[in-house]
C-alpha cells in the first residue's frame, strides 16, 4: 500500500512550506522524499511527442501516472506540468483567495483554469504537446529541457531556460538573501 503525506509550514527556517513524503506500507516501512527535482534533456518528435524523464514518471502518485495538467508559466516562457492532485491543491488555493461574487475575481479564476490542458501519458511515457504551446517556449531544434519545481516541472526551451536563469553569483546573493530572511 501506498501512503502519500504532505506537510504545511514544515521547516520555517529553511523556507519550506510544503514537503511530501510517500510510504510504502508493507512490512517495512520506507520513506522515499518524493519530489521533482533536477534537469533533463528531452526532444520532442516531429509530432510534438516528448518522453516525460522516468525518474519524473516513477514519482507521479499511483493513480496519476496517465495524464497530467499542463499551463504556460504566467511569468517566463516555460509550460508548468502540473500531477492533477498537486492542480487540485493550486485550484483550491486560488480559490480561497477569490471572492466568487467579484467579477475580477471570477475573470482570473476563468483565465488560470481556460489557459490549461489535460496531458494524457501514453503508454510509452510520452507527452503531446501542441506545436502552438512548442513555440510559445521557444523549442529550437527539438530539444527541451524538464527542470523539477519539486511538487511539479517545467518545459523549457533551452536557450529560453538559459537566457531565464540568474548569474552563479547573482544566484548566490539572492538564495542567501532568501534563506537568511527566514532566520531572522
Amino acid at each position: 500500500m501506498l501512503i502519500t503525506l504532505l506537510i504545511n509550514n514544515c521547516g520555517e527556517k529553511w523556507g519550506m512550506s510544503k514537503i511530501i513524503y510517500t510510504f510504502t506500507v508493507g512490512k517495512n516501512i520506507r520513506l522515499i522524499m518524493s519530489t521533482f527535482i533536477g534537469k533533463y534533456e528531452a526532444k520532442a518528435d516531429v509530432k510534438g511527442r516528448v518522453f516525460i524523464p522516468s525518474v519524473y514518471r516513477k514519482i507521479l502518485p499511483e493513480g496519476e501516472r496517465d495524464r497530467l495538467v499542463m499551463r504556460k508559466d504566467a511569468d517566463n516562457d516555460c509550460l508548468i506540468l502540473y500531477p492533477e492532485s498537486i492542480w487540485n491543491k493550486k485550484i483550491e488555493e486560488l480559490k480561497a483567495n477569490l471572492d466568487e461574487w467579484d467579477a475580477e475575481d471570477q475573470l482570473l479564476l476563468m483565465q488560470f483554469v481556460s489557459d490549461a490542458e489535460w496531458l494524457d501519458i501514453d503508454s510509452q511515457g510520452r507527452v503531446l504537446i501542441s506545436r502552438k504551446y512548442l513555440g510559445v517556449i521557444g523549442i529550437e531544434n527539438n530539444e527541451v529541457l524538464f527542470v523539477g519545481m519539486m511538487d511539479r516541472f517545467a518545459v523549457w526551451g533551452r536557450s529560453r531556460y538559459q537566457q531565464a536563469m540568474l548569474s552563479a553569483s547573482d544566484f548566490a546573493v539572492k538564495l542567501k538573501e532568501k534563506m537568511t530572511k527566514k532566520t531572522e
